[in-house]
This record gives structure tokens, C-alpha cells and sequence, in this order.
């Protein structure tokens, strides 16, 4: 009796295991949806564009980029996280989504370490905080002093409550003893044109999206976080250079699915991933925006995830942050 038990259930396992296999192999057979947190316009997708196109010519299928706004983050993610554990649902990870927020949020529907499979980070990105060119400030040193003199006075744009934007500009007034509005969006897209039009003088963002409007010179940089100063931007101060290295934090932009994604699935769109940006226009257009390419392993990139979690619960914690 134990024997044919034993045997029914080595039957069994075996039989799933063919059916995973068998799955993994026809993978995918139709459009595979990428969830993008933000609205349109931000640096999250931007990045997601320009790897849907040359993903999907790797996998065979079409990736269909859709913008999920909402909650600096949480709204689209928590779709993901949703999502069933078969691959054709994945979403753009970010630091806003995967740690800063959930680290503000105690209502975040979802873990940020449990509830997701990540699979590869494609690029990481220096933030940076420009101004409106109305700013009287046209550098680092000119805009902390404007700050100090002027408590209260300007207001500061983010992507959303809880979002990159949001935690590292207060971690940064917290260290500077400053005090700046904040004003949150959904998304930085929207945040941008506001600050670009004058509305909000002053905005925390990721390089990608803000690089066009400094080079046209509707935005003006004032200090970046990166490991060095950057090429296209040789005047301006990494946050380190000023004595502020906490704040000196890159963002990252990754692909995730739900908890469970079969682990032949994430070798797959991984490996779909690391195709993808060897094209060398793929890897310019990512680099242009002053992005780089990383395209690490599903574990290096749950490292990641975990370690700036962990940083950003500590920030809440020390400056005591809650949500607007």
C-alpha cells in the first residue's frame, strides 16, 4: 500500500515537472503585459519602451507596455504581485515600488521581499535635483543658501508620496536642515512639466527623464547622486562631493513577476533581458538617457531589492516620515 502511495505521488511530481518543463518550452505563446507604476513621460518608462520592443523580438511574442499611475508606485505593483505565476504579466520594478514606498506605507498591499519574483535589474540611474530656471539659484552652493535663508518658502515635486523622489529629499532636508514643501504627482512625468512650466520651482528626479529639459536648458542641475561626475553634466557635484554621501543613491529599474514565477520562466525573460541590451542601439538609447546597464542575475537583483529596502526603513524611521 505505502508502495503504490509512494509511487502515485513520484507519478505525480514527475507529471508536473513535464508540465512545467512543457510550459517553460512553449513560452510565451501570446503578448506578454509589462506594468509600468508610473504614468507616462518618467524615467520608469522610458526605460520600459525601450526594452519592450527589442524583448519581444527575443521571446517571439509582443511586450505591451501598460502605464499603471498611482500611490508613487503601489497601485501597479500590487497588480503584479496579483498576477498569476505563469509570466505574462510582469512588471518594472523600482526603488519607489519595491522599498521606499512600502517603507512609508504601512498599508502597502503587498511585501516587497515575499510577494514578488524578481528576475533581472536592466539599468540603474543617477537621481538629480534640478531647479525651474526662475530658481535664484544656478548651483549647489547658491541653492542651499537660498534654502536656509528662505525656510518655507519653495516647494519641491516627486513622482508620489513614499516615492525615490520624495524619501531623498528629505532625507537631504533632514541633513541640511532645511525645510522645502512637498508637493506629490503621479508620476514624474507630470511632476516634470509642472516644474518645467514654473508651477513648482524645484524637483528630486531620475536623470532619464530630466536630462532632455537640462539640455535645453528649462531645468537647471544642481547637485546629481552617482559614483562620479557625470560626462554630460562635468559642473555639477555628486552629492558625495558635498558632503552628503547618504543621499548619493542610484535608482534602479528591473523586471519582476509574481511569487511563484517558474524558474525556467525567469531564465527566459532574463536571458530575453541580456539579449536584448548587447544590441548596441538598445544599450545607447538606455545610455543616452544617463542610465547604466546592469543586467544582473534574479538573485543579485533580489539582493538589491532587499538592501534598499532595509536603507529606506531606516530613513523612515530615523526621520520619523509618515504619508501626507
Amino acid at each position: 500500500m505505502q508502495r503504490r502511495q509512494w509511487g502515485a505521488m513520484v507519478g505525480a511530481a514527475a507529471l508536473v515537472m513535464v508540465a512545467g518543463q512543457s510550459f517553460a518550452q512553449g513560452y510565451p505563446n501570446k503578448p506578454v503585459e509589462l506594468s509600468v507604476p508610473f504614468a507616462p513621460g518618467g524615467t520608469t518608462d522610458i526605460v520600459a519602451r525601450v526594452i519592450s520592443d527589442p524583448l519581444g523580438k527575443v521571446l517571439g511574442q509582443p511586450v505591451v507596455v501598460i502605464n499603471r499611475a498611482g500611490g508613487g508606485g503601489i497601485v501597479g505593483a500590487a497588480e503584479t504581485a496579483r498576477a498569476t505565476p505563469d509570466g505574462y504579466k510582469l512588471g518594472i520594478a523600482t526603488v519607489s515600488s519595491t522599498a521606499a514606498n512600502p517603507a512609508i506605507n504601512p498599508k502597502t498591499p503587498y511585501d516587497p521581499i515575499n510577494d514578488f519574483t524578481p528576475i533581472i535589474n536592466i539599468a540603474a540611474t543617477p537621481n538629480i535635483i534640478a531647479v525651474n530656471p526662475s530658481f535664484p539659484a544656478k548651483n549647489y552652493a547658491e541653492f542651499v543658501a537660498e534654502l536656509k535663508k528662505n525656510p518655507g518658502k519653495y516647494s519641491y515635486a516627486s513622482s508620489g508620496t513614499g516615492g525615490i523622489g520624495h524619501l531623498l529629499m528629505e532625507l537631504y532636508k533632514s541633513l541640511t536642515n532645511t525645510f522645502v514643501t512637498h508637493i506629490p504627482y503621479r508620476g514624474a512625468g507630470p511632476a516634470l512639466n509642472d516644474v518645467v512650466a514654473g508651477q513648482v520651482p524645484i524637483m528630486f528626479d531620475n536623470i532619464p527623464s530630466a536630462m532632455p529639459f537640462i539640455q535645453s536648458g528649462r531645468l537647471v542641475p544642481i547637485v546629481v547622486s552617482a559614483p562620479q561626475r557625470l560626462a554630460a553634466l562635468p559642473n555639477v557635484p555628486t552629492f558625495k562631493e558635498v558632503g552628503l554621501e547618504p543621499v548619493n543613491r542610484m535608482a534602479y529599474y528591473g523586471i519582476l513577476g509574481p511569487k511563484g514565477l517558474p524558474k525556467e520562466v525567469v531564465e527566459k525573460i532574463s536571458a530575453g533581458v541580456k539579449k536584448a541590451v548587447e544590441e548596441p542601439a538598445v544599450r545607447k538609447r538606455i545610455e543616452d538617457t544617463g542610465s547604466l546597464i546592469v543586467a544582473n542575475t534574479p538573485d543579485q537583483f533580489s539582493a538589491q531589492i532587499k538592501a534598499e529596502y532595509e536603507v529606506y526603513k531606516q530613513v523612515v524611521k530615523k526621520q520619523n516620515l509618515k504619508l501626507d
